[in-house]
């Protein structure tokens, strides 16, 4: 079996940044779900969270509810999440009007910028 989702991690001041390449669909959404979460959700870890998409090759709508939970809990941690894409997560994302939600960003230096205002 392969591994359709790599990635890296990495801690910049108050942001935690996560760089993804691969496929985010039904086979990886589980790992990705809960992998993220467990870093979100630990105690001393930077509450800001960016999300790299710019090298994900598919997304799905289980990648894509996946990314709504992220949000969701990065919100009760008191902290945001953002997502930098590419076209086709953009395309995918705009298709179900969830851009503002899942706060888009085109470039990592807009999503840090972002992210040390708030």
């Amino acid at each position: 079996m392969t591994v359709s989702l790599r990635g890296t991690r990495e801690v910049k001041d108050n942001i935690q940044i996560f760089r993804l390449t691969g496929l985010l669909d039904a086979f990886s959404e589980p790992a990705l779900r809960k992998t993220i979460g467990t870093f979100i959700e630990e105690e001393n870890a930077p509450k800001h969270v960016i999300l790299v998409l710019a090298q994900i090759d598919f997304i799905d709508s289980s990648g894509l509810g996946a990314l709504v939970q992220l949000v969701k809990l990065a919100q009760t941690a008191g902290g945001s999440l953002q997502v930098v894409t590419n076209a086709r997560v953009t395309q995918t994302v705009k298709l179900v009007r969830l851009e503002k939600f899942l706060s888009l960003k085109p470039t990592l230096e807009d999503a840090i910028a972002q992210a040390e205002t708030q």
